[in-house]
C-alpha cells in the first residue's frame, strides 16, 4: 500500500508526495459528507494541493494524521472552519452578473412589491447563497439603494449573505476591496460607495450596513431549515461543485426557503435540467430566472 511521504528541504520547507489513492476517497467522502461538495477522481491534485496548506501549518505530517485529526473531537469541529476555507473557492467581483442585477430592480423587485402591497406587506428579504467576500451581496445592495429605495420609502430591504467560508465572510464584514475586485463597478458607484485608501477600495458604511453575512452550509439540514421567507435567492457558481444528488438536495432546501412567487437566479454555466420541475422559467434580457409558483 502507498503512503503518504514528506521531505525537508535545506530551508525546512515540507514537500509531499502523492496522497495515496485510498486516503484521496477517504477525503472525498468525508468532504462529501459534510458539504455536499464532490472531488472528482481527476480532482485529486487539487484536493491535495488545498489541504497541504493546513498540513504545513499544523505541522502534520501525513492526510491520513490530518483526516483522523478533523474527525476527532472536540478539536476536529474547530478546525471543520479552515477545511472548508481550503476547500473552497472564493473568488468573485462587483457586479458580476449585470444581467441578474438588472432583472432584479427593473423587473422581480416591482412585481414582488405589487403583490406584497396587496398582502399588506412592506419587507423584501434577499439572499445571496456562496456569498464569498461579500461583492454580490453589495452590488446588490447598491443597485437598491440607488434605484428602488426612493421609489418605494414605504418598503424595507434585508440582504443576507451568507457562506461556507468564515475566511470570506470576515473580508466580507471588513468591506476592503482591490482594484480588480472592483474593476466592474459603475463609475457612479464607485465615487458614492467607496472610499479609496491606497490600492484599495472600502465599501461605505451605508452599504455595508444594508447586509447581514453569517456562516451557513448549503448542505446542511439543520442550518437550512432556519432559512426561510426569501424573496429572492442568488446563489450563482455554487452547483457545479456538487454531484447530482447533491445538487438536488440542495435546490429542494433553497425552493423551500423562498416564498411564493419568489425568484432563484444561478450562475450562467449552471442549469436545473435534471435536478427540478418545480420551478418556472422567466425569460428575462440576457438572462433567465427560477420562479417558485
Amino acid at each position: 500500500m502507498n503512503t503518504t511521504e514528506f521531505f525537508t528541504t535545506k530551508n525546512s520547507e515540507k514537500l509531499f508526495v502523492e496522497m495515496p489513492v485510498e486516503i484521496f476517497r477517504q477525503w472525498r467522502d468525508f468532504i462529501y459528507e459534510k458539504t455536499g461538495i464532490y472531488f472528482q477522481d481527476n480532482k485529486k491534485y487539487l484536493l491535495e494541493s488545498r489541504l497541504m496548506r493546513r498540513l504545513l501549518h499544523l505541522k502534520m505530517s501525513s492526510y491520513q494524521e490530518y483526516l483522523n485529526f478533523v474527525k476527532a473531537a472536540p478539536q476536529g469541529r474547530y478546525e471543520l472552519r479552515y477545511l472548508y476555507d481550503a476547500i473552497t473557492i472564493n473568488e468573485t467581483f462587483f457586479f458580476r452578473n449585470q444581467s441578474q442585477l438588472d432583472a432584479l430592480v427593473l423587473k422581480v423587485i416591482p412585481e414582488i412589491i405589487s403583490e406584497k402591497k396587496n398582502l399588506n406587506q412592506n419587507k423584501i428579504r434577499i439572499w445571496s447563497a456562496a456569498v464569498s467576500s461579500g461583492e454580490e451581496a453589495y452590488s446588490i445592495a447598491m443597485m437598491i439603494n440607488d434605484l428602488i429605495s426612493n421609489k418605494y420609502p414605504d418598503f424595507e430591504f434585508e440582504i443576507m449573505g451568507t457562506d461556507i467560508s468564515n475566511t470570506a465572510l470576515e473580508a466580507a464584514v471588513r468591506g476592503i476591496y482591490s482594484e480588480y475586485s472592483v474593476r466592474n463597478v459603475p463609475i457612479q458607484f464607485l465615487k458614492r460607495y467607496f472610499r479609496k485608501i491606497d490600492n484599495y477600495y472600502e465599501i461605505s458604511p451605508m452599504i455595508k450596513g444594508m447586509v447581514d453575512f453569517k456562516f451557513l452550509n448549503l448542505y446542511e439540514d439543520v442550518s437550512m431549515i432556519g432559512v426561510n421567507n426569501i424573496d429572492v435567492i442568488f446563489c450563482a457558481n455554487v452547483l457545479i461543485y456538487f454531484d447530482q444528488n447533491s445538487k438536488i438536495k440542495v435546490i429542494n432546501s433553497l425552493y423551500r426557503a423562498l416564498n411564493k412567487h419568489g425568484y432563484l437566479f444561478i450562475g450562467y454555466s449552471e442549469s436545473l435540467h435534471g435536478i427540478s420541475k418545480a420551478f418556472k422559467i422567466i425569460s428575462f434580457p440576457k438572462t433567465i430566472g427560477y420562479k417558485k409558483e
